[in-house]
């Protein structure tokens, strides 16, 4: 039996202006730091997990999260 431990791993990819995302993302949650929103290139998973953290959400939560705020 194959059990995949990371299926909660999608890739995802930072699109857009992430500058003006990770703006609208402070304005909406307060608690984020420009710490916890620096992004580097290729570095999607350790921004989630910082975002994570910091909201107390899992990944898929701040991946929705993200996916909200480029829809606005």
């Amino acid at each position: 039996m194959e059990t995949n431990h990371n299926k909660g791993n999608k890739t995802f990819k930072i699109t857009g202006n992430w500058e003006l995302q990770s703006k609208q993302l402070k304005e909406k949650f307060s608690q984020l730091t420009d710490f916890d929103l620096k992004f580097n290139e290729g570095k999607e998973t350790e921004l989630l997990d910082k975002m994570g953290n910091r909201l107390r959400k899992n990944r898929e939560e701040v991946m929705e999260i993200i996916k909200e705020i480029n829809l606005s």
